[in-house]
């Protein structure tokens, strides 16, 4: 009797819980903090977490038209200028394989615009956007 007296007074309790409103979802974190890379164009010279990284020259683009089927995607060589404080180097960086740099890691992970069809077409050097990460610290 008291077993089935307590279960009658737990019930309603239980039924509240399923009723409550769940609470209200946390807000989107900022653009910044979703987005790592830091962007530039040649010549720019900005602060990659750290180091200072500036694009000189377009290596080498061959990556694959967007409009295009290829058999192989392509890759995109860079030489950069990393500044260190008080230490200069210039460096080559390919798309995708990290480099060390100081006690971390400087990748080229982004590079804009896409090619497209003709694949003769050349990008203008002005009109390139390269996308840095650098995973460490100084």
């Amino acid at each position: 009797m008291v077993r089935t007296r307590a279960l009658a007074l737990l019930a309603p309790l239980a039924l509240a819980a399923c009723l409550a409103e769940p609470p209200a979802p946390l807000p989107p974190p900022p653009a910044e903090a979703t987005d790592p890379l830091v962007r530039a164009s040649m010549m720019e010279t900005v602060s990659v977490d750290g180091p200072k990284v500036t694009p000189l020259e377009v290596l080498e683009d061959s990556r694959c038209p967007m409009n295009a089927r290829c058999v192989w995607a392509g890759r995109v060589r860079l030489k950069v200028r990393i500044d260190l404080g008080a230490r200069s180097d210039v460096r080559e960086l390919t798309q995708g394989n990290p480099v060390h740099v100081a006690d971390g890691s400087l990748e080229l992970v982004e590079v804009q615009p896409d090619r497209s069809t003709p694949a003769e077409m050349d990008i203008p050097p002005g009109h390139y956007r390269f996308g840095f990460r650098f995973m460490g610290g100084i």
